[in-house]
């Protein structure tokens, strides 16, 4: 069983009502970009505790996580309270295999993302390790309103630094957003209009296709895909699908 550690809120970062990021100091094992660990407070005898992705590359020298509050959750509305010297918990040894050493080579790198599931893949992109492999990195992401697309300055200085190579695609489902397409992803791979948008296709020859969101979409968007040609990327029979439920 993996070890608890204290941690010490050292930033937050409010992004909505009800979206914000906790930067916190605590001494964790090494981890990749794409693992998750998990965030925990004692109430009485009880540990409530639940699963976050990291935000940040494996070299900061903070660990980041990107949450939305549930009001009626058992822990978010607490971590939610949490202010700069506040401690909490936090698992030391991370998790998860959405990670680029589990890809095969390709060409194109697609990143799919819905909500706060966009933060393993800032850490990827954050970290560097993709623009190696990768000639082509997209990066989608999902969101109801325009106040969530999130994370602008960071995504901003990846477009200045990696220029065409990187293309990011906002999507917002409820409202006309300028610079966003309207709807939601699966649909928009099925009907070619992402695939316009970024003027690249998904061929089984040079594309890997990452998604990380909620699991109706993860599932919706790896069956559109399949269709298109893909495959499931596993260990015993390499694709170009690698997906993770983000709860």
């Amino acid at each position: 069983m993996a070890a608890w550690v204290e941690g010490r809120v050292i930033e937050r970062i409010e992004w909505t009502p009800t979206l914000f990021s906790l930067r916190v100091a605590a001494e964790l094992a090494p981890y990749k970009a794409g693992q998750f660990t998990k965030l925990a407070l004692q109430r009485g005898e009880q540990r409530v505790q639940r699963a976050y992705s990291f935000v940040n590359p494996p070299n900061a020298p903070y660990h980041e996580f990107y949450l939305v509050e549930i009001p009626d959750g058992q822990l978010t509305p607490s971590l939610a309270a949490l202010r700069v010297g506040d401690s909490l918990q936090v698992q030391s040894l991370a998790a998860g295999f959405l990670t680029l050493d589990e890809l095969p080579a390709g060409r194109d790198l697609w990143l799919l993302s819905t909500g706060t599931a966009i933060g393993p893949f800032l850490a990827m992109l954050a970290d560097g390790e993709a623009f190696e492999r990768f000639e082509n990195l997209v990066l989608v992401h999902g969101v109801r309103k325009g106040e969530e697309l999130t994370y602008q300055a960071l995504i901003t200085s990846l477009v200045e630094q990696h220029g065409p190579r990187f293309r990011y695609v906002p999507f917002v489902s409820r409202e006309e957003w300028p610079g966003a397409m309207a709807g939601r992803i699966p649909v928009a791979i099925a009907d070619g209009r992402l695939q316009a948008r970024v003027g690249l296709e998904f061929a089984a020859e040079h594309s890997q296709v990452m998604i990380c969101g909620n699991p109706a979409m993860v599932k919706e968007t790896q069956q559109t895909l399949q269709e298109t040609g893909l495959a499931k990327n596993l260990r015993r029979a390499p694709g170009n699908i690698s997906a993770e439920n983000y709860w």
